[in-house]
């Protein structure tokens, strides 16, 4: 314990040493002024930012953030990429999936949940337009025709609720207006991979009534072999359209009215999991493995299929000193995903099939959210917002095993509400402090509706999430803060062990408390942008969930406590006006410590931590680990540089490329699933006239074709799932 500490005081004074000599560079200043919206030419565009439910500058704000605009969106998703492509675009944000481009597991800081169940509850919540997208299948709703994706750090529970512990993903899409525009794209790539986008807007009724539709169609062939049949191309195929419809009534200048309609229809493909295609005895990919064949003797093709609707309704009024906003949503996500889960066939292998497992999982879901908010919108020293939350959700959930189990279905239901408030005051001119604090009372209900015993299970907490913060202008252009916050995940049930014989697993709620302080700071004409951050955080209670082993169960436990910390940096440089690069890193340390508890492990593993035989089967202890899928070191890189043609033109080259450093992927630590670093680049080049209005450009992802590992499943047989094919392909963009 003493060394984590005194790693964490150096990481705090290497920080300061950083944070000193930016701010040495900084002319003083009574106050730090918002940048404007209209930025100078050759200088850093203003970041906007909305973590405390308004639209601030990021230089302004106490929090650790990273925003992906536009234009980095779109390039991340030219290859018809799922959400999980958003993995290593944020420093410290992993992203991964076992059930294809469906039930996304985020990672902030560490903290996730590897539950591959549709039921799982993780500590990283997705915000979509203000609506929490709380269940795994509803995380995955496509990204298109956004404004912005803000990664927030750290605990997020005062203003965004529960299950918010280590952060949240953001997304706001592009809103109504009452001028006229029209824009689309299309690109075409390897493996016939398509992607389509289109959106169109603009004034039905001067300005009181305006529209905007939009739409994305993503495509791929198929493009994997199956040797078991002797198909060629016959799996991994998709087809996933989205689409969004948005009305905006303005009745007076005072009040707008926003109601919106989203919709996807997936046809696809779940993981293909590739049998002892890691090993023996290391983490490498073995002769076993072939991106491009498998051996699938059952699986049903591995088919996704999905369809997802969500209405909501945003109604705000100004009053004199406040704005009043009312947020109403109900979302249904209902489909299912199979798989052949062994990766193989008992026959040919590849390598040792202990047993077959060809299962599916399907769920029909309903949730709805209510929340009210009245927020200040003076320009006074104080500023404030309270508000009421409602949450419920219903849903079934179907584990069908073709060879084992039965069919058996289980149902949750989720009820929560609660009361938050925020304060913010202007101490002085050059020092500001935030407080705020939320209740929540969250219930959850278990029951097998059928093909087992009822076996009811309940679970209830209420507990308040609280955060206080310092924000002190140093200069114009430099400043620094200080974060305590309190946050939880509310009690969670796991019950697909029911289809397996075995009762329903409970975890308690878990706890975290997290300290940060940071600096923000924008140099040389504002042409740099340095930001930073130290933090240091405990879990009481930590959930994690145990995958595999011995019992090839998926089950919840609460370790006696987790222990992180870590370093945050972003930078962005405006080198020339025509030369943009941005640069983030983190390092984070995870430690889980509990000196009893013990996971089970799979049988062919070398595992490398202490074991011992609990009722006759091989445990691990594993006090000391990391947390699972939490690698030290992440970063990420962008450039564009572009050469101006005449007085409209420009030829450009725009890169970018993650990196995700040695991560294990279990509880218990083994070479096989200790993952070593994985990187992954990005190209485009192409040329944009009449002043951006189009663009003709050639692109590639994953372009050096690395061959990634991004997952395990403990099923006996080192078992990993990876990263998507290079894919490389043109793309035409128009926009009115």
């Amino acid at each position: 314990m003493s060394y984590r500490f005194s790693a964490f005081r150096a990481a705090c004074a290497g920080s300061t040493m950083l944070a000193a000599a930016v701010f040495g560079l900084a002319a003083p200043a009574s106050a730090q002024d918002t940048a404007a919206t209209d930025d100078t030419e050759g200088q850093l565009a203003t970041i906007i930012v909305t973590a405390n439910r308004r639209e601030e500058n990021l230089q302004d704000v106490a929090v650790s953030a990273d925003i992906l605009d536009a234009d980095r969106i779109g390039a991340i998703f030219s290859g018809a990429a799922d959400i999980t492509a958003l993995a290593g675009t944020a420093p410290g944000l992993n992203v991964e999936s076992s059930n294809g481009r469906v039930a996304p597991r985020f990672y902030i800081r560490g903290l996730g949940n590897t539950d591959f169940d549709l039921a799982a509850s993780q500590p990283v919540s997705v915000i979509l337009d203000d609506v929490v997208m709380e269940n795994v299948t509803l995380k995955s709703f496509p990204i298109f025709d956004v404004e912005r994706v803000e990664v927030l750090r750290g605990p997020q529970g005062t203003l965004f609720g529960r299950n918010t512990p280590a952060g949240i993903v953001k997304i706001d899409s592009v809103k109504p207006g009452h001028d006229t525009t029209a824009s689309g794209s299309l690109s075409l790539g390897s493996y016939n991979t398509a992607s389509l986008n289109t959106a169109v807007g603009g004034s039905i009724i001067g300005d009181v009534l305006a529209f905007r539709v939009s739409s994305q169609l993503q495509r791929r062939s198929n493009w994997i072999s199956n040797d078991f049949t002797g198909r060629e191309d016959s799996l991994g195929g998709y087809t996933d359209f989205a689409m969004r419809g948005q009305l905006l009534l303005t009745p007076g200048e005072r009040t707008s009215i926003l109601a919106a309609v989203n919709y996807r229809d997936l046809d696809g493909s779940s993981t293909f999991f590739r049998a002892n295609a890691v090993g023996p005895g290391n983490n490498r990919l073995n002769a076993n493995y072939d991106r491009d064949r498998v051996s699938y003797d059952a699986g049903g093709g591995n088919r996704a299929n999905y369809e997802q609707v969500g209405a909501t309704l945003t109604a705000a009024h100004e009053f004199d000193g406040a704005t009043l906003t009312s947020i109403t949503s109900h979302w249904t996500s209902k489909g299912s995903s199979r798989g052949d889960v062994d990766g193989g066939n008992l026959v040919t292998g590849p390598g040792f099939i202990p047993f077959p497992s060809d299962t599916q999982d399907s769920i029909d879901l309903e949730q709805t959210t209510q929340e009210v908010r009245l927020a200040s919108n003076g320009e006074g020293p104080l500023s404030w917002q309270i508000g009421g939350f409602y949450f419920e959700s219903d849903f079934d959930v179907t584990t069908i095993g073709f060879t084992f189990p039965p069919p058996v279905t289980v149902n949750h239901t989720n009820e929560a509400w609660a009361l938050f408030g925020q304060v913010s005051y202007q101490l002085t001119d050059t020092l500001r402090a935030t407080g705020g604090i939320r209740y929540t009372d969250d219930q959850k209900d278990f029951f097998v509706r059928s093909g087992a015993a009822p076996q009811p299970r309940s679970v209830q907490d209420d507990q308040f999430d609280w955060d206080i913060s310092l924000f002190a202008d140093l200069s114009e252009d430099a400043s620094v803060y200080a974060k305590v916050a309190n946050s939880f995940r509310g009690p969670t049930i796991q019950g697909r062990d029911v289809a397996f014989f075995a009762a329903p697993s409970v975890a308690q709620s878990e706890n975290i408390t997290s300290y940060e302080v940071g600096f923000k700071s924008e140099l040389a004409d504002r042409r740099v942008r340095l930001n930073g951050a130290v933090y240091y955080y405990t879990v009481e209670d930590p959930q994690f969930t145990a995958v595999g082993g011995a019992g090839n169960l998926v089950q919840l436990i609460n370790a006696n406590k987790g222990e992180a910390y870590g370093v945050e940096f972003d930078g962005a440089f405006q080198i020339s006006p025509q030369f943009l690069v941005t640069l983030g890193v983190a390092y984070n340390s995870t430690e889980i410590q509990d000196s009893n508890l013990a996971v089970g492990v799979c049988a062919q593993c070398t595992v490398t931590d202490p074991t011992r035989l609990i009722g006759g089967n091989r445990r691990a202890l594993i006090d000391g680990n990391p947390f699972p899928n939490a690698p030290e070191w992440s970063g990420d890189l962008t450039a564009r540089y572009g050469i101006p043609v005449g007085n409209s033109g420009e030829f450009f080259i725009f890169t970018d490329w993650v990196y995700l450093g040695e991560t294990n992927f279990l509880l218990y630590e083994s070479r096989e699933f200790n993952a070593g670093s994985r990187f992954e680049g990005g190209l485009k080049v192409g040329y944009s006239g009449s002043d951006g209005q189009w663009e003709l450009a050639a692109f590639a992802r994953n372009i050096t074709d690395e061959d990634n590992v991004l997952g395990a499943i403990d099923f006996n047989n080192n078992t990993v799932f990876v990263n998507e094919p290079r894919v490389i392909g043109v793309m035409v963009g128009l926009k009115y």
